[in-house]
């Protein structure tokens, strides 16, 4: 077996001597690991990082067997991002979080294309950090555990949905969550309207409700935890306000 796919380096680990076994994801193919001959070496780990596009082709005596990839780099995002720390530490939050919560093998063409638009705005602090809660959303959705977000879970309201619900994952009216606010997570509107703008704040707000989701619904099945790196870019991200 075979294929040639686009891909986004997810995360690369020393095999052997000089080898690397590399993790890439593929609009077509999804989470997709494979050895990587040389990639220890001086021209093969700087395509190898984290983020980095590229033109994959494995090849596998077997279906299931690990095989091994070819790879042509095509966008050096890692490098271009080097001296930003904050847009570097994005960069790696989403690496890490697409490594740990996509199945192995399973297409998800949209979470790719999305997680593509968010590293290739990665540049503009002033959209980015809503772009990647805008991309958990989505990566929620595409893996099962998508929220209601559209009216409120208690009254049926579509006005002043400001909360959502830990346990149901839907939104709630201002009224209706005001009793139990302390116990809501925050819906900034830019997560129910694609037009609508958003801060910083805003931003956080809807990666503390993403975070949440993707850990408890998500990373918990496995007994893991959201990665380091994605909590620490929230971390950074607050520190800026």
């Amino acid at each position: 077996m075979e294929f040639t796919d686009d891909g986004i380096i997810l995360s690369a680990r020393a095999h052997g001597e000089t080898a690397a076994v590399a993790e890439i994801f593929t609009p077509h193919h999804g989470k997709w690991a494979g050895l990587v001959y040389g990639g220890q070496g001086r021209t093969q780990r700087p395509v190898l990082q984290p983020g980095n596009g590229v033109k994959a082709h494995w090849k596998g005596r077997l279906d299931e067997s690990l095989g091994f990839f070819t790879l042509e780099l095509t966008h050096a995002r890692a490098g271009e991002l080097m001296q930003d720390r904050l847009s570097l530490a994005g960069l790696t939050a989403a690496c890490a979080l697409a490594a740990a919560t996509l199945p192995e093998r399973e297409a998800h063409g949209r979470a790719y294309h999305t997680m593509r638009i968010l590293l290739d705005h990665l540049g503009d602090i002033d959209i980015w950090p809503a772009l990647m809660a805008r991309w958990e959303l989505g990566l929620l959705a595409e893996l099962g555990f998508g929220l209601s977000l559209d009216q409120c879970a208690a009254t049926g309201s579509k006005e002043n949905l400001i909360y959502v619900s830990p346990k149901s994952a839907s939104a709630v009216s201002a009224e209706a969550g005001a009793p139990y606010k302390e116990k809501m997570l925050p819906l900034p509107a830019f997560l129910r309207d694609a037009s609508a703008e958003a801060t910083l704040a805003d931003a956080l707000d809807g990666l503390r409700t993403t975070g949440h989701f993707i850990e408890t619904r998500i990373l918990h099945l496995a007994n893991q935890e959201l990665p380091e790196a994605r909590r620490r870019v929230v971390e950074l991200l607050a520190s800026r306000q």
